[in-house]
């Protein structure tokens, strides 16, 4: 019968733990290294810009009151060609104007009114509405407005149907030149960044290009418009 050895389980052993021990040293080693790659550093950058409104939209709105109800229609109808008079005297194009329905309100007939000391049955409302690509020309005939008040004219003001609507249809042409600076912009703030903790600026990792937004300037100039972007880059540090 073969003699059974101690030293064989033993040196067994022995190379199990070298082995073990190896390779939670290369694990380690390799971690050590793949956290060092993590390391990076999450930075923005910012475009802005201003311009000019490439459209807009003015409704021309007024209202008259009256008891003999064809009759006031025909002064509305005049009103209205009045208005167009005044838009064709302004350089305004046919094809930049609509006429929109005429709404008429029959007081007497509204249920949940109180009809009583009602001076002027009907009420009609009247719209125009001007479209152009020059902003610069309804503003000009806004200034001028007041030539129809003297015509018994009275336009509804800023309502919320009868405001003024100013917009930039040109984003398509800005965006390569505002992304670029954004991006520009953030790299500027992770290279600082970088120096600053003494390490050296990798490759990027990831980036986000944020959405463009469009506003208006101030409540008073709405025909200039604010256009903004926010890039946000993450950049891979190393020593």
């Amino acid at each position: 019968m073969e003699r059974f050895s101690i030293k064989q389980p033993l040196i067994l052993g022995a190379l199990l733990a070298i082995g073990l021990s190896s390779l939670g040293w290369q694990i380690k080693t390799g971690l050590l290294e793949y956290k060092a790659m993590e390391r990076t550093v999450l930075v923005k950058g910012l475009a802005e810009q201003e311009v000019l409104a490439d459209t807009v939209i003015w409704p021309i709105q007024f209202s008259d009151t009256g008891n003999d109800l064809a009759e006031l229609i025909e002064q509305v109808q005049s009103k209205n060609e009045a208005i167009n008079a005044f838009l064709a005297l302004h350089g305004f194009d046919p094809n930049d104007v609509s006429l929109g329905a005429l709404a008429v309100i029959d007081k007497l007939a509204d249920q949940y009114s109180n009809n009583q000391g009602v001076q002027y049955r009907y009420l009609v409302r009247s719209t125009i509405t001007v479209h152009s690509q020059e902003p610069e020309k309804v503003n000009n005939a806004l200034s001028k407005i007041s030539q129809l008040a003297k015509q018994n004219i009275a336009i509804a003001g800023q309502n919320y149907e009868s405001r003024v609507q100013y917009s930039f249809t040109g984003l398509n042409d800005l965006k390569p030149q505002m992304i670029q600076t954004a991006t520009e912009q953030a790299r500027e703030v992770a290279e600082k960044f970088a120096n600053d903790s003494k390490s050296k600026l990798g490759k990027i990792k990831s980036a986000r290009q944020g959405q463009f937004s469009i506003s208006d300037r101030d409540s008073n100039t709405p025909h200039i418009k604010h256009v903004r972007v926010v890039s946000t880059v993450e950049y891979y540090l190393s020593d």
